[in-house]
This record gives C-alpha cells, structure tokens and sequence, in this order.
C-alpha cells in the first residue's frame, strides 16, 4: 500500500476549534450515552457492545480494511463496494463499523470468517484514539456523508489513510458546514481520496475543503446493487394474486403518517365505482415505528395486514381485500418494490400527500 499522503498543518484557529470540539464532546459523553440506552427501549441492539461506543472492547487483528457505514442504507451501498475488494483481494479481512441498529444488524450478512463487526465509537479524542489504537486498520473508508472531526484527525495522527466513498454533500449541508470551517475544513483536508456521487457532489466538497487532487467522480453505488432474484420472485408472486393497482410508500418522516393516510382515503373516496380498489403499501424507514404506523393505519379507519401475519404462505383473502399492507418486514424492500406498481419515496410522498 502507498504511504498516506501527508497532510497540512492546522493553523492556530482550526487547532482551537478541534480543542474545544473535543472538551465538548467529553462533557456530552454522558448524554450520547443516556442516549443510546434510551433508544435501546425499542430497539435492544444499541445496548449491546457498549464499550465500543467509547474505543474499547475486543480488538482485531492489525492490518484488516475498516468500513464505515452508518445505517441501514450505507451498508446497502456498501455491498457492491465489499464484492468487488474481495474480487481484487480474497484474502480481504473487513472491519464493518455502524452507528444504528438497523445498520449493524444489516452488516452482520456481509461478513465472512476471519471479518469483524464494531460499533463506530463517539467521536470524542479520547474514545476514536482507542478505536484506532486497538484494531490498527491497514485503511479506513467512509461511506457517504461521515465527516467526524476528532475521528479524523485521530486518523492522521496514526498515519490510517481514509476514503470516503460514495461521497455525496447537499447545498444545504454546505452552508452548514461553512459556518463550522474551522473545525470541519481540516476533517475534509484529512481524506486521502473522496469519491463523489456527482459533478455537484465534487464541487460542494471542493468548496468544503476537500483537496482538489484527491476528489474523483465515480457515481452512486446504490445504481451497483444487484436485487435478489428470490426476492423479486416473491413480490411478483404477491401481485400475481391481486386484481388492483399497487402504490409503495417508503421513507416518509416521522410525524407524517397522518397526512399520508388522509391522502390515501381521499384516493379512495374519489374512485369511481368502475376501477378496481388500489392498495396503499406502506414501508416504514425503521422497524421501530412498525407498531405505531399499523395503529395510525387502524385509527384512521383503513384496514390494515401486517406482511409479518402471512409469513412465507403469501398474502391470504384478508390481505388481497385490505386497504393497506404494513411491510414490517427487513431486508425485502425488493420484494415490495416488485409487487408495486408505483412507489412514491421520500419527499415523492410527502408532495401527493400535499397536493390530495
């Protein structure tokens, strides 16, 4: 492997403003702590490995290629990133990192013998010194938009040359961003390489301070992602039993249930008795809010099937007769997108619900 390419120096404001970043991360510690547990109520999985939130537990051994990816959707883009080291490098040893449940609990699936799983830790000097200290990664890569400022800098003081990968920064992050210059323009500096998304992604990041030698344009690794052919079979398989048109809504916010299903009913009062009934297929972002959305599905007076209640018999009378599906269910999203006829994701969703 080539030597890191050395870094510039801090000047004395960037030196003053990763100090304090870093005395206030310390006195934050307990909350980010108090934190995790609380969201530890719904979802155990930030309970376990606590110590590695602070750059403890069972070291690796030194030399394994470090990967970082926060939720669920990095680790997703990570995964034609992953096949394609281990093509060039079958002897590859990864460390996967995450910061969510749902992140960590889809990285398990990547793994291989000899490969590690930690939580990233808080990113305090203290704790991503022990991080980097205890596992010694021969390189680290970043996904998407983890820009941490102590974690960066702990990495060029241990000479760990990092990426970041499938880099992506909007306008509005941007201008967040400038205002903190000081402490996050020398993190941007400290990237070895930085893999845009986009023409604009590379030029948001150039003005960030990202170096201009170390900036390429390579795409969205999420366009790489080969969906699972059983996967789509099922979902296909699902639609084959229904007589009506399928809508997929995906990733809608928290909070934004209610106009969403109001939206749904107005669809459904407008019909004309001629066209066939659609059915409203909903896929919350995170499992922890499957009860709450199937609650907010009753309560408004839809009924509601739980993809969970048909297990792998396929979708029943009940559920071909329901106003909405519940896909609370991980790791099918191909499934679902299969069975639909039209998908509405993100801000897609909040818009038709404005405009119904």
């Amino acid at each position: 492997m080539n030597a890191p390419r050395p870094h510039p120096g801090l000047s004395l404001r960037e030196r003053l403003a990763l100090t304090g970043y870093g005395q206030l991360m310390r006195l934050l510690l307990p909350l980010l702590i108090g934190r995790l547990l609380w969201r530890a109520r719904q979802e155990p999985l930030y309970r376990a490995a606590l110590p590695e939130r602070v750059g403890l537990g069972e070291p690796v051994r030194p030399g394994a290629l470090w990967l970082h990816a926060v939720s669920l959707g990095e680790t997703r883009a990570a995964e034609p990133l992953i096949q394609a080291l281990r093509q060039v490098c079958p002897d590859l040893r990864l460390l996967l990192t995450h910061g969510t449940a749902t992140g960590r609990e889809a990285g398990t699936a990547l793994l291989r013998e000899g490969d590690a799983l930690r939580w990233l830790p808080l990113d305090t000097p203290g704790a991503t010194r022990r991080f980097l200290q205890r596992h010694r990664p021969a390189l680290g890569v970043l996904m998407e938009t983890e820009v941490w400022p102590a974690l960066l800098h702990a990495a060029r003081q241990s000479g760990v040359p990092v990426v970041l990968a499938n880099a992506r920064l909007s306008e509005k992050s941007l201008r967040q961003s400038l205002r903190f210059d000081a402490l996050l323009r020398p993190a941007a500096r400290a990237f070895t390489a930085v893999l845009a998304q986009t023409v604009d992604d590379a030029a948001r990041l150039r003005r960030a301070g990202a170096p201009e030698a170390a900036i390429e344009i390579c795409g969205n690794l999420k366009y790489d992602l080969q969906p699972s052919p059983a996967l789509l079979a099922t979902g296909l398989s699902w639609r084959a039993g229904l007589a009506r048109p399928v809508v997929l809504a995906a990733s809608w916010r928290e909070g934004e249930d209610e106009p969403l299903l109001a939206a749904w009913r107005a669809v459904l009062a407008q019909r004309a008795p001629s066209q066939p009934r659609p059915l409203l297929l909903l896929v919350p972002r995170h499992p922890q809010r499957f009860d709450e959305v199937g609650a907010s599905v009753i309560s408004s007076g839809l009924t509601l099937v739980r993809r969970s209640s048909w297990a792998g018999t396929g979708p029943g009378a009940l559920a071909r007769d329901a106003d909405v599906w519940l896909g609370d269910s991980m790791r099918e999203m191909p499934a679902y997108y299969a069975c639909a006829d039209v998908a509405l994701l993100g801000a897609a969703s909040r818009r038709w619900a404005g405009r119904t």
